[in-house]
């Protein structure tokens, strides 16, 4: 679930950004005195939309199996549109208040706007739709609790996006228009760092173009640092944010009439809650994303070997130690110098399975319980407890060992043959 919701969030966040800022800037009139061009905008996230869940279903099918050839051309024009969406962010105040004199620039703006939408869109949530393919593992039941929560957090993500950006469309009418303005540019300026970025990586990729020294450095710099552009790009909001807070605190109580006082009254309450619920939202994507992304990559330690006897060349674990169902680690220093591990697990039936802490396929990066499973720290795959102590796949490599009379007994002869497999 948790995988799903970071991986969704970031990726509609430059979609509902891009569209809720162009929204605010670009748009005029009311009732039917509004142009027509305004719709254009709309249409450009829907095709957007449309075109990323088709290309989806194309590369599952594998009808499309590289992606470079669409995606190049789309990085292109989004970083074009994205140059040109800032000239029009700019001129988007003298656009709107003059719109019918400056009507055919206006269209222009919002042609330019929703190939914009569309292109970021598509890009974008390109990799969101890809994690549908992911809800139901190969060999599992559709309808699981797994799946479940798995929609859950890609649903939960997508909504997180969108209900960002409908708040920080409240301080449309609170905040300063220049405070929102600024903030706009800096987050199309960060969305073009970060579309230059990918389409300078996919370049090199294709040995298009190859980049050397300062400029090769930057990209490194800006590709490992993508989460941070996408919380950079939600947190200059806070820039509107206090200016409709302070608009709050400012705004006159007194007035000519009782209509008028009711009206700024309500002005201050909704100018400080617009700006306070901003501030809120850019606190909880900020945390979600640095919190949820480290969790994901966390990476599993492993319990501290227990202690056991070893006498006459014979190693020695009471049933008591290790018949409570969960994973015992064990370390034992071989003949060579070698140090080793091994593991005893007491599966359903009441026997035990037992081998080294380490696989014929990921080596000594050794295994871990987590709510009651067993899984690999390197490839992250789930034990079948049933199959531990047997040959085979990521299993632990089993070992000769007796279970009776109250204790497991395991030969150290048999552990100094196999301390190769803890050898770097």
């Amino acid at each position: 679930m948790l995988e799903e919701f970071v991986g969704a969030l970031p990726g509609m966040l430059a979609p509902a950004l891009l569209v809720m800022t162009l929204s605010v800037l670009l748009g005029v009139g009311e009732g039917r005195d509004m142009p027509f061009s305004r719709r254009w905008r709309l249409y450009g996230l829907l095709i957007g939309l449309g075109a990323a869940l088709v290309f989806t279903v194309l590369r599952v099918m594998v009808i499309v199996n590289r992606r470079s050839v669409v995606n190049l051309p789309v990085l292109i024009g989004c970083v074009v549109c994205d140059l040109l969406i800032v000239v029009a962010m700019i001129g988007s105040t003298r656009l709107v208040r003059n719109w019918r004199r400056y009507t055919v620039w206006l269209h222009a703006a919002n042609a330019v706007g929703a190939i914009g939408i569309a292109l970021t869109t598509f890009f974008a949530s390109q990799d969101v739709f890809m994690q549908l393919t992911s809800f139901v593992e190969t060999g599992e039941s559709p309808f699981t609790s797994k799946m479940l929560l798995r929609t859950l957090g890609f649903v939960l993500g997508v909504g997180a996006a969108v209900l960002v950006a409908a708040i920080f469309r409240t301080m449309r009418t609170t905040a300063v228009r220049g405070s929102f303005l600024v903030a706009s540019l800096l987050m199309m300026l960060i969305l073009l760092v970060r579309h230059l970025t990918q389409l300078c990586s996919l370049l090199m990729s294709l040995m298009i173009v190859q980049f050397h020294g300062s400029v090769f450095q930057l990209l490194i710099v800006a590709a490992n640092n993508n989460t941070k552009l996408v919380i950079a790009s939600v947190l200059v909001f806070a820039i509107p944010a206090a200016s409709s807070i302070v608009a709050g605190f400012r705004a006159p109580l007194a007035g000519s009439n009782g209509a008028v006082v009711r009206e700024h009254k309500a002005f201050r309450r909704r100018a400080k809650a617009a700006g306070a619920w901003s501030l809120i939202v850019m606190v909880a994507v900020t945390f979600a994303l640095t919190a949820g992304i480290a969790k994901i990559h966390e990476q599993p330690t492993l319990s501290p070997p227990e202690g056991y006897s070893q006498h006459n060349g014979v190693a020695t674990i009471e049933f008591n130690k290790v018949d409570d169902g969960h994973l015992h680690r064990f370390e034992y220093k071989a003949k060579d110098g070698t140090v080793m591990r091994f593991i005893i697990i007491k599966k359903n039936g009441g026997s035990y399975g037992v081998g080294l802490d380490a696989c014929m396929t990921c080596g000594d990066a050794g295994y871990y319980e987590k709510d009651g499973k067993i899984i690999c720290k390197r490839c992250a795959v789930e034990m079948n407890v049933a199959t531990i102590g047997f040959n085979g796949g990521c299993n632990p490599i089993p070992f000769p060992f007796e279970a009776s009379h109250g204790k497991i007994t395991i030969q150290t002869s048999d552990l100094d043959a196999l301390s190769s497999h803890f050898k770097e």
